[in-house]
């Protein structure tokens, strides 16, 4: 068995992606790890260089600027990322660049690999998410936060990523059958210092719209527009010892204070009395 993994990037020093991270934390996993690298203004590609391993290969790409909507830039530069993959690889892993695995998890993830290689029904692994928000002893509650999501997939032609790269399905549109797995992504897109953070959600706001152009009014990110959050009781992986060790902004969270909406309250009355998640999103088929 064979893995591959892959991940996009662009401008990871000028908004602070913790890449170098994300790319550590699945070595011990991949076999192989392919980053591709979109026109990048600061040190990205000299970041990446940095990691000592000869398992990394390092390939370019222009980010098309017509591709203004919905993040959808992020899936064709993903799929261009996938496309470099040898067919020889089993399994493809994707990680983004604010996303890091724990050491904790790769014997369950290894052995999931081993486990369905072969089981041609299976056609991803799906992985549970710890979203952190403000500082790094804070996680997103709400039904905002996708619980789940596929990171693992096998190496074939027709899988693609979905709209804004959250996920992947296959071709022509349809959902992958998937096996979810005990291991969890830990995604640090929004930890940042608060003058980082807000230099990065004006930077990439150009790929979401190209109406109403996001136009920064402040100079500090507002970290307490939040609905809710709970204090993460678990640890952090390794390899984010040295940047959760050195936060140097502080967060605090009343929990009076949570901002829950209607239809939040409705989600979560409905789970209380019936035990099933109603309208939460599934961009995948579980077989188990």
């Amino acid at each position: 068995m064979l893995c591959a993994g892959f991940t996009i990037v662009k401008n990871a020093v000028k908004y602070g992606y913790p890449i170098k991270e994300s790319i550590l934390s699945a070595l011990p996993l991949c076999d192989v790890f392919y980053v591709l690298i979109g026109d990048s203004d600061d040190g990205t590609e000299a970041l990446i260089r940095s990691i000592d391993s000869d398992k990394i290969h390092i390939h370019f790409s222009v980010w098309n600027k017509q591709v203004t909507t919905r993040g959808e830039v992020l899936a064709v530069e993903t799929n261009k990322a996938k496309a470099l993959i040898p067919l020889n690889y089993t399994w493809c892993l994707y990680v983004q660049a604010d996303e890091v695995f724990h050491e904790k998890d790769y014997g369950t993830i290894r052995t999931a690999m081993l486990q369905y290689q072969a089981d041609k029904a299976v056609e991803g692994l799906l992985f549970s998410y710890h979203h952190f928000w403000g500082s790094f002893e804070y996680v997103g509650t709400t039904s905002k936060w996708y619980r789940r999501e596929i990171r693992i997939i096998k190496n074939r032609g027709d899988i693609f990523s979905y709209r804004d790269a959250q996920g992947f399905r296959k071709q022509p549109n349809n959902k992958l059958n998937v096996v979810l797995i005990d291991a969890y992504v830990y995604h640090y897109g929004w930890v940042r210092p608060p003058a980082k953070m807000q230099e990065k959600v004006a930077g990439v706001q150009q790929y979401w719209s190209n109406e109403n152009k996001y136009i920064p009014d402040q100079t500090a990110f507002d970290y307490s527009q939040i609905d809710e959050v709970a204090f993460f009781e678990g640890t952090h992986p390794a390899v984010m010892n040295e940047i959760v060790s050195n936060q140097s902004w502080a967060f605090t969270y009343n929990p009076s204070m949570k901002k829950l909406h209607i239809k939040e309250r409705v989600k979560r009355f409905l789970y209380l009395l019936t035990g099933y998640r109603f309208f939460e999103y599934k961009n995948y088929r579980r077989l188990q």
